[in-house]
C-alpha cells in the first residue's frame, strides 16, 4: 500500500502574530465598515506586518467556523424544541441524526479526505449507524411484544373477575385491544 497523505494544519501569517495582535485583527474583521487594506495598514502601523490577501483568508476561515458554530447550535436548538414538543422522541434517534448530519457534512465539505479515510474506518462508521436502527427496531418489537403481553395478562384477569357477563367481557375486551394496538401504533409512528 502507498503512503497515505499527511493533512497538513493551514498555517497562516496570522498564527505568526501576538495575542494583542490578533484581538486587534478579529475586533477590526468584527467592524464591517473597515476593509482589507485599512486593517493591514492599521496593523503595519503598529508594526505587524500582513498582507491584505492573509487578512482575507484568515477572515473566510474565521466566518466558516462562525457558519458551523451557528449551523451547530441552531441545530440543537432545533433537536432540544423537538424534545421538549415530543416526548417519544429517543436519545438513540437523536445521536444517529446528528451522527449521519456530522457525517453528510464531512463526506460533503472533505471529499479528498473521505476518499483518504481507509476502507475499515469507513466501514465501522457504516456498521455504527446501522447498529443504532437496529437496537431501534429490537427496542420497538420488544415493546410491542410487551404491550401484547399486557393486554394478554389483563384479559385473563379480566375473565376470571367477569366471567358471568360475556357482553361486559367482549366490550372490555375490544377497549383493551384498541388500547393496545394504539400502543403499538404510536411506536411505528414514531
Amino acid at each position: 500500500m502507498g503512503k497515505q497523505r499527511e493533512r497538513n494544519r493551514i498555517k497562516s501569517r496570522v498564527d505568526e502574530l501576538p495575542q494583542d495582535a490578533r484581538e486587534m485583527l478579529d475586533r477590526m474583521l468584527g467592524d464591517v465598515t473597515n476593509t482589507y487594506a485599512e486593517i493591514s495598514e492599521a496593523m503595519g502601523s503598529r508594526g505587524w506586518d500582513i498582507s491584505k490577501s492573509s487578512i482575507g483568508r484568515y477572515a473566510m476561515r474565521q466566518n466558516a467556523v462562525a457558519r458551523r458554530l451557528k449551523e451547530s447550535r441552531e441545530q440543537m436548538v432545533a433537536l432540544i424544541n423537538e424534545v421538549k414538543d415530543n416526548n417519544d422522541v429517543e436519545a438513540s434517534e437523536l445521536a444517529s441524526s446528528l451522527l449521519i448530519d456530522g457525517l453528510t457534512r464531512r463526506i460533503a465539505t472533505a471529499e479528498d479526505d473521505f476518499e483518504n479515510m481507509p476502507l475499515e474506518k469507513a466501514g465501522r462508521l457504516l456498521v455504527q449507524i446501522q447498529r443504532s436502527a437496529i437496537y431501534k427496531e429490537r427496542m420497538r418489537s420488544t415493546r410491542a411484544r410487551a404491550c401484547k403481553d399486557v393486554e394478554i395478562n389483563i384479559m385473563a384477569r379480566m375473565r376470571r373477575q367477569i366471567h358471568d357477563d360475556p357482553e361486559l367481557l367482549s366490550r372490555i375486551a375490544d377497549l383493551v385491544r384498541a388500547a393496545a394496538e394504539e400502543e403499538a401504533k404510536r411506536d411505528e409512528d414514531g
